[in-house]
């Protein structure tokens, strides 16, 4: 089940941030189609905000089609996104890479902006 961690300094909407966190564990595999999202109940309780803010999340993946309500049982994943599995060997070298850059120094800004400018100049014209 993801767990869902809230940056109230990150000027990014909380609602937002529980999508966009709920796509990375589709992208990444952890979450899988069949897979039951936390009640709004269980993330209000874990994140103290807002239970419209949980359900506003969640039917903004609904309408994406990525998730579907079903009454009295909760919310439960329709289709994955992506395949980059949280085990995949990629992973394992992007995380080599980020120690280097932090013993190197870096901030996770200067990284964030390194890796940004990187996946510019290899996805152009990429609408994702």
């Amino acid at each position: 089940m993801v767990e869902y961690r809230i940056d109230r300094h990150s000027g990014v909407a909380t609602y937002v941030q529980i999508v966009q966190q709920t796509k990375q564990a589709l992208r990444l595999g952890l979450l899988q189609p069949g897979d039951r999202l936390p009640t709004a109940r269980e993330v209000v309780e874990a994140t103290a905000i807002n239970p419209n803010t949980v359900l506003k999340a969640y039917r903004e993946l609904e309408r994406e089609g990525l998730v579907e309500a079903r009454r009295g049982l909760g919310t439960f994943v329709r289709r994955s996104l992506g395949t980059a599995p949280a085990d995949s060997p990629l992973r394992t070298e992007l995380q080599a890479w980020a120690e280097r850059a932090r013993a190197a120094g870096l901030e996770r800004d200067d990284v964030a902006a390194l890796f940004t400018a990187v996946l510019d100049t290899h996805f152009q014209g990429d609408p994702s």
